[in-house]
């Protein structure tokens, strides 16, 4: 079963611009993202931001899944004919 996200993923134009942050703080879900691309750990991005847990973590991985599925385009069906 998929995670929900949106109890954790929120944006508000008055909250880091508008882009989506993790609800209750003002971490946003691009700050996560890079940590995990430059090889942070789960536990090691819950260490430098203290606001989050494991599952607002996961819940940014998520958020992340579901926003690029969104993003891809539908690849044509194949032809038969």
């Amino acid at each position: 079963m998929a995670m929900n996200y949106r109890q954790y993923i929120v944006r508000d134009a008055a909250i880091c611009a508008g882009e989506p942050v993790v609800k209750g703080t003002r971490v946003t879900v691009r700050t996560v993202l890079a940590s995990l691309a430059e090889g942070m750990s789960v536990a090691e991005i819950v260490k430098d931001f203290p606001t989050l847990d494991e599952d607002a973590v996961r819940a940014v991985i998520a958020f992340a899944a579901a926003s690029a599925e969104e993003d891809l385009p539908i690849p044509p069906a194949p032809s038969h004919a």
